[in-house]
């Protein structure tokens, strides 16, 4: 009943923050039982086809409901402190996420995960200053990361090989390739982990809405 209760809670806030949600969400569902329906018909197999079309039904609005979501939750806390490290949180598989692993003012940080890709620095801020940063806690890192690769990211609009949007830092990271073995992970995480460096208060998780999976 709480997992029920939370699904609830989110897909009432989608719709509240996303005008285009629910048309879409009743599209989706309708033509994912439509068309198994109307096959199930054509083939004289009556049940099968509203057994498929309910599921069907169920797929088609989930996967709607999915997107929009976290569209919606991710345009909620852009542009906030730690905004990029919340959706790091938030990604699936075996990441190690270590919030504000460097700090240089308010608005200008670096977070690091660690996964089968190796050392990820992600950067949020503009201009020089954040490059800067980036750049010197990439040099920390590249003394003491072994055989891991360190790649980098600015969280941001513009133009560069390293400049990603908010709503397309998961999906980019998720598609770099694996360099470390899953034993290699844990391993690398806690050896970063004992160098220290900067840290602030900034809110950790995932996005509101999102289960936290750190390592899987």
């Amino acid at each position: 009943m709480r997992r029920l209760g939370q699904l609830w809670q989110a897909f009432k806030a989608t719709a509240d923050a996303d005008s285009r949600f629910l048309p879409l969400f009743v599209a989706a569902a309708l033509l994912g039982f439509a068309i198994p329906f109307v096959v199930g018909i054509l083939l004289d197999a009556l049940i099968i086809g509203i057994v498929l079309g309910v599921l069907g039904l169920v797929v088609g609005g989930l996967s709607v409901f999915g997107r929009r979501a976290t569209a919606a939750q991710i345009a909620a806390i852009e542009g906030q402190p730690g905004a990029a490290a919340a959706v790091m949180h938030a990604m699936r598989g075996q990441w190690f996420v270590t919030p504000a692993v460097a700090v240089a003012g308010k608005a200008v940080m670096v977070h690091r995960a660690v996964g089968r890709p190796g050392i990820v620095l992600v950067a949020e801020g503009r201009g020089k200053q954040a490059a800067a940063l980036l750049q010197k806690e990439r040099k920390r890192m590249q003394r003491v990361s072994g055989d891991a690769p360190v790649r980098t990211f600015v969280v941001g609009e513009g133009d560069g090989d390293n400049v990603v949007e908010l709503g397309k830092l998961t999906l980019t990271l998720a598609k770099l390739p694996r360099s470390l073995k899953k034993g290699e992970v844990p391993e690398l995480a806690r050896k970063l982990d004992a160098l220290g460096g900067d840290r602030i208060p900034i809110p950790k998780g995932p996005i509101p809405g999102v289960s936290r999976k750190r390592m899987r």
